[in-house]
């Protein structure tokens, strides 16, 4: 039969009744629209054909024989599928606003780019979702997709208190993180519920409801036996540390409890007792008395303030980063207990599957064979390894991803416990040195109670030559004079802290006399030398010790 150009261009061979008789190719919309006869086309013109037999001609003599030709490797070309690049999806959130209404559940507004074929767009523009549906999400990610460690969701409120600035920021950074951890994962976002948690216009609720693999006493028991056997030891050994973490962290969060607790109660007594100093002043016949009473009243009193706000401070930067990161290392730990149910399940299929292979075999060997039985044994062997093909997929998928996970929550979780734990120090000593300074503000009326210097001395000398009155403060722009380490005007980073110094104290004389230079405590001029300043002031000795915590009394 022919199929040539020429038998094309003639009438059809299939008769007038055929539906390629009536078909023709004038399709004027189209961009591969025909406006010739299709003989006149695909004809070529003498030089077209000319060209053609000298460069196969040309083919033919350079490439031997056994190697494809021109028109061979283009034909071939012709059905080759083109390698296109992989698209990389991506799904992206940005959290814009909080609104909260009394004690109700908090609304998040964020807005969703995405490129995942999925959605019906590539914005969603204000999508509001209140945080239980947060945690709706959360669940239903758990439990259909245990190949990934779904990151706990942040609580609504912080130990802030609700409605404040602090307590805002940290909420909507808090959910912008458990968004991009989310977002970012390649297994949590191809899942459908994204889909429908991103578009629903009125609420959001899980479409389909998954449960975890074994629930109630079943696991409590299943957690009781030995870990099944298992070869990737990354994963056997993770969960140990895992559960440490957990428990450590829920026990440090509970007595950081009781420590914000004390600390708080802490703050009460010293704002009751500042009030009740305050009150000594007015039956107070000595008039130095009076105002020290007066002014270290108030000290006590803004003292015991800031001891109430470094009992939320240490709440906020270290209480709720613990307990959510209990709450965080909780979810792990079960998903690795799903790991060890899932190979438990697999290690069942495939006994069941050897028990229906010798359940087979018996069959071949008998004499008297049944069809009816031999057919519900085949079925019965077909259904076990299905079941153990279907598990041992699901247990290297789960398997693969989950080493990824592991490691991508141990790095995430250093990270933000190092974050917070530096946070914690530094408002720590924030609230430390705010105290001091403030403590120092009423050392000039409590020695000015007398002539005699009122407490300063302690008892030491009854009539002492010189009285030192120091108005310099130890915490300055600069830095903390109790740290021992000289402040220099290069601003250099302080090396050495905690050691016994303080700053030096001028004399009476010295100041009226505007000497700048005198050392504390001796009346002796500073050296000109660094060595010398370092031998005298800054050496730490019994009697050099003594002096410091002497200057820094009242």
């Amino acid at each position: 039969m022919d199929y040539s150009t020429d038998a094309l261009a003639g009438p059809s061979p299939w008769g007038s009744s055929s539906p390629k008789a009536g078909r023709t190719h004038q399709h004027n919309a189209s961009q591969d629209s025909v406006t010739g006869p299709p003989a006149a086309q695909s004809e070529p013109t003498e030089p077209e054909q000319q060209q053609a037999v000298g460069q196969e001609q040309h083919e033919q003599h350079e490439h031997p024989q056994g190697q494809p030709t021109f028109q061979q490797r283009q034909a071939a070309a012709r059905y080759q599928r083109q390698q296109r690049p992989v698209p990389a999806y991506k799904l992206q959130s940005k959290v814009t606003a909080l609104e909260r209404t009394g004690r109700k559940d908090p609304v998040i507004r964020f807005d969703v780019y995405t490129n995942l074929p999925k959605f019906r767009t590539t914005q969603f523009r204000d999508v509001r979702r209140t945080h239980g549906e947060f945690v709706k999400l959360s669940e239903h990610l758990i439990s259909s997709n245990p190949e990934a460690l779904v990151p706990a969701v942040p609580p609504a409120v912080t130990s802030a208190g609700a409605g404040t600035d602090e307590d805002e920021g940290r909420v909507k950074n808090s959910i912008q993180r458990w968004l991009n951890n989310v977002c970012g994962n390649d297994v949590l976002m191809r899942d459908e519920e994204m889909v429908f948690f991103v578009e629903s216009d009125f609420g959001y609720s899980p479409v389909v409801r998954m449960k975890q693999p074994a629930t109630g006493v079943r696991r409590k028991v299943l957690k009781q036996f030995a870990p099944p056997p298992d070869d990737t030891p990354e994963l056997h050994e993770a969960r140990p540390p895992v559960k440490a973490f957990y428990l450590g962290a829920l026990d440090a969060g509970q007595k950081l409890e009781k420590v914000v607790k004390h600390r708080r109660a802490l703050g009460l007594a010293e704002t009751s007792l500042g009030e009740k100093l305050t009150q000594l002043h007015v039956q107070e016949t000595h008039g130095g008395l009076a105002n020290a009473y007066r002014k270290l009243g108030r000290v006590v009193q803004t003292v015991g303030d800031y001891h109430a706000a470094q009992g939320t401070a240490e709440a906020t930067t270290l209480g709720d980063p613990l307990a959510y990161h209990a709450a965080d290392a909780f979810i792990v730990k079960e998903s690795l207990t799903n790991r060890h149910i899932l190979l438990r399940e697999l290690l069942q299929a495939e006994q069941a599957r050897r028990s229906k292979e010798a359940a087979v075999t018996r069959l071949k060997s008998s004499t008297s064979v049944k069809r009816d039985k031999v057919d519900e044994a085949i079925s019965a062997l077909d259904e076990a390894k299905s079941a153990e093909e279907y598990l041992l997929g699901k247990t290297q998928r789960v398997t693969g991803n989950l080493l990824l996970e592991k490691r991508r929550w141990f790095r995430r979780t250093s990270e933000d416990m190092l974050d917070a734990i530096r946070e914690y120090a530094v408002r720590q000593i924030e609230t430390e040195r705010r105290t001091l300074a403030t403590l120092e503000s009423v050392r000039m009326d409590v020695r000015q109670i007398d002539a005699s210097g009122g407490l300063s001395r302690l008892g030491r000398e009854a009539n002492p030559q010189i009285r030192r009155v120091s108005m310099a403060s130890s915490q300055t722009a600069k830095g903390d004079a109790w740290s021992g380490v000289e402040r220099t005007r290069t601003g250099l980073a302080r090396t050495l802290s905690g050691s016994l110094g303080g700053l030096p104290e001028q004399d009476e004389d010295s100041k009226a006399n505007g000497d700048h230079d005198a050392v504390a405590g001796t009346g002796r001029p500073r050296g000109d030398s660094i060595k010398e300043d370092d031998e005298g002031d800054d050496r730490v000795d019994a009697r050099n010790a003594a002096s410091r915590l002497a200057q820094s009394t009242f």
